[in-house]
């Protein structure tokens, strides 16, 4: 029987690697050994695909991606490397070819947009009396002020960054919707899911942030694409 493949989790904008720190914790407990947890620059998609290709590039095994957000256009563009086995979205971008983050927010906006706003160098931040509401309506008021004080802005560009061989097309997927999500329309994550064909939908009632209000349930869904792709 083969080992568990080595895990790289992905953040999305307005966060970094700390936001799976209970996906963390819950996989190790299940006895995942190789996780990793990239730290991206939200300045672009090609600068943010590129650093995490080297981080997957430095693993010598398999590798099993996992994008929260935006860094499932992070993943659709990095994950043609030959050592990843699959990805999964959690309430994630999936874009095509050709496609943005931005374009597909355009078509079926979410409830949220009025409470993001850029500074004068060109980065988007959620206001902080609006993060609670917008981004992890169902975390503790303690967990959200510290996501709002701590939040990565990313250049308001990298929304309008299109994807160019998505990953999807050639790797097997499982993906994640949040009903509640208030960042990414739900209907948006329905139709990106069902277009990749992929192998699991799990829909939880939850907000945008469901890596960190759902941690067991997003465990679930590693566990079910690690089974699937036939690990141990």
């Amino acid at each position: 029987m083969a080992d568990k493949p080595a895990i790289v989790l992905v953040h999305g904008f307005w966060g970094g690697a700390a936001h799976w720190a209970k996906v963390i914790v819950e996989l190790r407990r299940r006895g995942y050994e190789s996780l990793y947890a990239v730290e991206n620059p939200l300045t672009g998609l090609a600068d943010d695909a590129a650093r995490t290709q080297k981080m997957v590039r430095q693993i010598p095994g398999p590798v099993l991606l996992v994008g929260h957000s935006y860094g499932g256009a992070v993943i659709t563009e990095a994950g043609d490397l030959p050592n990843v086995e699959g990805l999964v979205y959690v309430a994630a971008f999936a874009p095509d070819a050709g496609e943005s983050p931005g374009q597909i927010t355009e078509q079926l906006p979410p409830a949220a947009p009025a409470a993001i706003a850029p500074d004068s160098d060109g980065y988007l931040w959620i206001a902080q009396d609006k993060f609670h509401d917008s981004f992890c309506q169902d975390l503790s008021d303690d967990e959200a002020l510290v996501m709002a004080v701590t939040q990565k802005a990313p250049l308001g560009s990298a929304f309008g960054d299109a994807v160019t061989a998505p990953a999807w097309k050639a790797k097997p997927t499982w993906y994640q919707v949040s009903t509640e999500d208030r960042m990414i329309n739900p209907d948006n994550e329905r139709r990106m899911a069902e277009r990749m064909g992929p192998r699991r939908i799990v829909e939880l009632p939850t907000g945008h942030a469901s890596l960190a209000s759902q941690p067991g349930a997003i465990a679930d869904l590693i566990d079910a694409a690690v089974a699937d792709l036939g690990y141990v």
